[in-house]
């Protein structure tokens, strides 16, 4: 609120100061009014697929993101969830900054589990990946530059990630996950493309 005082004076002197008044009070609320639309004011619908499309795109897009790799997403508003395992601790930090970086979104939640380092884990992820993608059915999913299935590995327990074209090729993958020596269980959390 902008207070105006002006002491005893000329009409000339009280007509310019209750115009630099005005002028002053309405250019402090414009810009009180423009930064509570910018910092917490919810997104069009079209501002949050921007952003849903923009993170996706910028996570896919990570240099050592791999099948061995989980990035999932949400988006509310101009927050940004990031979730998910990841093999590499860097490629944690590195997905929370490209997703910093996305216009719109003022506010990340980084939430991404690094894997434990495991010889055992190590072992039994090129397994499944040999299980499941060198499967002749499976086969054609290696063929992208970052594979629809992904192979979660902690401690022994696989959970497979993504996406894939049919009912039969996720009940393939879940069998092929489970013909792998030393496997304590298998989740098969994989979607069917629609």
């Amino acid at each position: 609120m902008c207070k105006i005082s002006i002491a005893k004076g000329s009409a000339f002197v009280l007509a310019a100061a209750v115009a630099l008044a005005a002028t002053g009070c309405a250019e402090k609320s414009t810009s009180k009014s423009a930064n509570r639309a910018v910092a917490g004011a919810p997104l069009s619908p079209r501002g949050e697929e921007r952003i849903q499309r923009e993170a996706r795109h910028e996570l896919v897009m990570l240099p050592y993101y791999g099948v061995f790799d989980n990035l999932a997403y949400r988006v509310n508003g101009s927050a940004v969830e990031l979730y998910g395992q990841v093999t590499r601790p860097t490629l944690k930090s590195d997905a929370e900054n490209v997703v910093k970086k996305i216009e719109g979104v003022e506010r990340v939640v980084n939430n991404i589990e690094v894997l434990p380092t495991s010889p055992d884990d190590d072992r039994i992820r090129l397994a499944e990946y040999r299980a499941i993608y060198g499967q002749t059915a499976l086969n054609r999913y290696s063929l992208q530059a970052v594979p629809p299935i992904h192979v979660i590995v902690k401690n022994g327990h696989v959970t497979l990630e993504g996406v894939v074209a049919s009912e039969g090729d996720k009940n393939i993958a879940g069998i092929q996950a489970n013909s792998v020596p030393g496997v304590f269980s298998v989740t098969n959390n994989l979607r069917i493309e629609q």
